[in-house]
């Protein structure tokens, strides 16, 4: 592996203080899909299944959008393409918040849409530009500290829409049951679903704030052509496929994404499967965060001084697979503390398959990275599963049936699939 003289130092302070805020950013941003499927099964009176196509449709736009993501980073230069994705993102939570004060769900999902749309581009860019920032072997330790800019972020996030919208959720939702009328039902969720707007303008205004700040930042454009080549002759003129280990890293990415979405985003209508009230479930989000943040730390403290990054993953896998048997095998509060505690085991795997998967890859980096951010849609095909299959079968069964064999995949990438040629 050679690396561009500009990526030999380990970190450039000035270059992970501007992306690490680029991550709280859409750390923030991506942890509202939790409470945001409670607010808008009850703004929209909708079931279960239908309240996940909040992460479906932001989900989705990663799968349609990373691959033109890759083509625009060529022409714009990663640092102009970031800033290009937050003016996209701004401009969806506007449309998130005119559609949802209008109380029209196609239009809401459509903002979701365009708010991942921006998210893949800034992701696309801004994942290998931290994996190669510096040498390629200590990037899970950056993508660490990145992952806990992020996940602080989403920490808070539930926090905040909680205080600001989903206060007092179970009152609300006993006054609408009992509203007298289908008029006066239908004044209280517009009232309910108009508290999302001033939010989401000042989320906006933010997004288009740090577009700016981006685009007058000193960061430097790094060329992945020469930062991350692989050091065999020949691997040049090889096709993207093959890369065993990119496509491996692709399922990687998918399974991963889809247990990390029903760990967070999910976790509450877990809880409301045992029966717990709405103004505690609302808060679950947050504890899954929590577990990512502690494990985010735990790894940058462990990777590479104690263990190496793919070994990581492994151990994290294995957690992964104990902890979802734990959940299985036990109800109540108990049970959601175990998903709960599946954010400490996700917390790793983003940050160790990423660099594995695009290690080598020299002129399809970018290529292999936005393949990488399409597989993201895992968040939006797995947990939208999960909630259609808990309409047939046990829903502590359901989550099992498509945690599991999750984590043993993941178990294997870290094991062996990680592997170059």
């Amino acid at each position: 592996m050679t690396l561009a003289p500009a990526a030999n130092k380990e970190t450039a302070l000035g270059p992970m203080i501007t992306i690490g805020l680029l991550f709280f950013i859409f750390g923030f941003v991506t942890w509202l899909n939790g409470p945001l499927i409670t607010f808008v099964k009850l703004a929209f009176d909708l079931d279960d299944v239908n309240a996940f196509l909040v992460p479906m449709a932001f989900y989705l736009s990663y799968f349609f959008l990373a691959l033109p993501a890759s083509a625009v980073l060529r022409a714009t230069g990663m640092k102009r393409g970031m800033a290009l994705g937050l003016f996209i993102m701004a401009l969806g939570a506007v449309l998130f918040g005119h559609f949802t004060t209008a109380r029209t769900y196609i239009g809401a999902l459509t903002g979701l849409f365009v708010i991942g749309t921006g998210l893949a581009l800034l992701q696309t860019a801004a994942n290998p530009y931290v994996s190669i920032v510096g040498p390629i072997e200590s990037a899970a330790r950056r993508i660490a500290f990145m992952g806990i800019c992020n996940k602080f972020a989403g920490l808070l996030a539930p926090l905040v829409f909680g205080a600001l919208v989903l206060h007092g959720l179970d009152d609300f939702a006993g006054r609408v049951k009992e509203a007298p009328t289908p008029e006066a039902r239908a004044a209280l969720l517009d009232a309910f679903a108009a508290q999302v707007y001033a939010p989401y303008m000042l989320m906006a205004a933010l997004l288009a704030a740090l577009a700016v700040l981006i685009l007058r930042s000193s960061l430097p454009d790094l060329e992945p052509e020469s930062v991350n080549a692989h050091d065999v002759p020949g691997a040049e003129s090889k096709s993207i496929f093959a890369y065993p280990h990119l496509w491996l890293g692709v399922v990687g990415i998918f399974t991963y994404v889809g247990v990390e979405v029903m760990a967070a985003d999910a976790i509450g209508i877990y809880g409301e499967g045992f029966g717990l009230p709405l103004d505690a479930t609302r808060l679950f989000t947050s504890y899954t965060l929590a577990a990512m943040l502690i494990g985010y730390m735990a790894g940058l403290a462990l990777i590479p001084r104690v263990v190496s990054q793919e070994n990581y993953l492994a151990i994290s896998a294995a957690l992964g697979i104990a902890l979802c048997l734990g959940a299985y095998s036990t109800t109540g509060a108990i049970s959601v503390a175990f998903i709960a505690a599946l954010g400490f085991a996700n917390a790793m795997m983003w940050p160790a398959i990423f660099p594995l998967a695009i290690r080598g890859l020299g002129r399809h980096t970018e290529t292999g990275s936005a393949l990488l951010i399409m597989a993201v849609a895992g968040g939006a095909i797995m947990p939208w599963l999960f909630a259609l299959l808990k309409q047939h079968v046990d829903f502590q069964l359901a989550y099992a049936a498509m945690a599991i064999p999750s984590y043993a995949f993941l178990l294997y990438f870290g094991v062996r699939g990680h592997r170059t040629a």
